[in-house]
């Protein structure tokens, strides 16, 4: 059975939006999860972060089961799992239960973002996978828009728990376009039989291979720094410089429009220009966007329009950075691309727990905590390949 390109970036980049969803849409209930349970409002944020740590770590788990049994099976499982436990969080009759249903969410949906990146690998060549990861960024440049707006509405006529039940829904939905639309890319003589020493032996190879780890560093970085953005955006607009709650989902959907318009462009050079000159140009935007963030905020210089703008060049580079880094971190290992694809998404996911641990530690109730971090995150990136890329 033959894979319609035309349907595939739709597909794979509904597999690797369950994230952005899944985080986004219950952002309005937050406030008042924890007073309809019964609990704190600080308890409820942290079923926010048990779900970027179920990120996390749920991908080393479906990486090398990906390699082994193909691409299909651990989709069908892990989308299971992240549907009934959507259905758990909307049951949830404390706020124990629902942080624990949102680990198990998590633990399931990150599956979707494992296997999209592995597909790709598994159906096109170096070039291929940067114009195709470009078109998933189309398709998850959408979900950080339209998510918090369906949040938000459906909060008014159905309640949190009616969010949580439309996840649910999206993730059955899922499952059957899935069986009906995605064949197995990755044929039975391709497949390997490692058991758990091999696996260990093949992070070794990978955490040992400065090619591949200068480039999952520095998408991982630069992506952190986005992260770092989304956690503190809403108190440095909203609080310290007066934009309506009303208005914020502008600035928000502003930068993600900025993301998807950065990964068309790419895809449209990839043919004309070099990965790696791409690369070298998108990553050193990130850098001195960063910069710039880092002196408007410390010195006033601009005000709250050099901010802005600042910000939508960063964030905007994410969708030339994720493709190009993850499609040439890939390129060398097709025969391990599960595992590969896996320890991306950790990395990126661990350097959001971190972020979000470096925002708590820095907090003085100004802007330069989001700044700084921001812009370490950018010049990191930009030194990650720098240093580990020969």
């Amino acid at each position: 059975m033959s894979i319609q390109q035309r349907r595939l970036p739709f597909i794979l980049g509904a597999m690797a939006a369950i994230g952005p969803f899944s985080i986004d849409m219950y952002l309005p209930a937050l406030p008042m999860l924890g007073e309809a349970l019964g609990s704190t409002a600080g308890a409820a944020q942290a079923s926010l972060a048990v779900f970027f740590l179920g990120m996390a770590l749920g991908q080393i788990f479906y990486g090398p089961l990906a390699d082994r049994y193909g691409r299909r099976l651990p989709l069908f499982i892990g989308l299971s799992v992240y549907t009934l436990a959507s259905l758990a969080c909307a049951l949830a009759p404390n706020i124990e239960s629902l942080i624990a249903a949102r680990l198990l969410q998590a633990l399931g949906g990150c599956t979707g973002m494992v296997i999209s990146r592995a597909v790709v690998r598994d159906v096109t060549d170096e070039r291929g996978a940067i114009r195709l990861m470009a078109k998933l960024m189309l398709v998850m440049g959408v979900a950080p828009i339209i998510a918090p707006i369906i949040g938000g509405a459906l909060l008014g006529v159905i309640g949190w728990r009616g969010i949580f039940l439309c996840l649910a829904a999206y993730g059955a939905v899922l499952l059957l376009v899935i069986a009906l639309f995605l064949p197995e890319t990755l044929p039975v003589e391709r497949r390997r039989q490692d058991g758990l020493p091999q696996v260990f032996g093949v992070w070794r190879r990978l955490l040992g291979d400065s090619y591949f780890m200068g480039h999952a560093l520095a998408g991982g970085l630069v992506i952190g720094g986005m992260f770092a953005y989304i956690t503190a955006s809403p108190f440095v607009f909203m609080q310290l410089h007066g934009v309506r709650a009303e208005d914020y989902g502008f600035y928000f959907g502003a930068n993600a429009l900025g993301i998807m318009l950065a990964g068309q462009i790419t895809a449209r050079l990839s043919d004309r220009l070099a990965p790696a000159r791409m690369l070298s140009i998108a990553i050193g935007i990130s850098a001195i966007s960063g910069a710039l963030l880092l002196l408007a905020t410390s010195t006033g210089f601009g005000g709250f329009t050099a901010i802005v703008v600042s910000l939508f060049l960063y964030v905007s580079t994410i969708g030339a950075v994720m493709p190009l880094t993850a499609a040439r971190a890939m390129a060398p290992h097709g025969a391990i691309a599960g595992n590969a694809s896996a320890l991306m998404g950790t990395l990126q996911f661990g350097s959001g727990a971190l972020v979000g641990v470096a925002l708590g530690a820095l907090q003085n109730g100004t802007a330069l905590p989001m700044a700084l971090v921001v812009a370490l995150c950018g010049a990191g990136g930009w030194l990650a390949r720098r240093l580990l890329v020969k």
